[in-house]
């Protein structure tokens, strides 16, 4: 998967808006107003929140240790980085990328669900 089609795959879940907080090189896109993935455009990474503690997303680092790493900063929250294109398989990712769509619309008050 390449990082146009983590782009593509993100903006089209209901709901979902791009925005460049921090300028053109990372994407951050968000629903009701919050992120559910930071990508590197230019890293070819991708920020998720991969399960509901820090324990849950520390599983899918042990999967793939040196293609999904403890995010900075907020990692202690649940998210962690992903190399795209790395070890990680399409599948996996997809998966990930739902997870923390689902986990940030999960949180939303009911107003601002898509």
């Amino acid at each position: 998967m390449t990082v146009d089609e983590v782009v593509a795959l993100c903006l089209v879940k209901p709901g979902a808006e791009e925005t460049y907080p921090w300028g053109d090189a990372e994407l951050v896109a968000k629903v009701g107003g919050k992120a559910f993935a930071f990508i590197g455009l230019f890293a070819g990474t991708v920020g998720l929140k991969c399960g509901a503690s820090a324990e849950e997303a520390a599983e899918w680092r042990d999967r793939y240790p040196g293609d999904i790493t403890i995010s900075a900063y907020i990692g202690r929250h649940g998210w962690n980085r992903v190399v795209i294109g790395g070890a990680v398989p399409d599948d996996d990712l997809l998966e990930l990328l739902d997870i923390s769509y689902d986990a940030i619309v999960a949180k939303l008050p009911k107003s601002r669900r898509p």
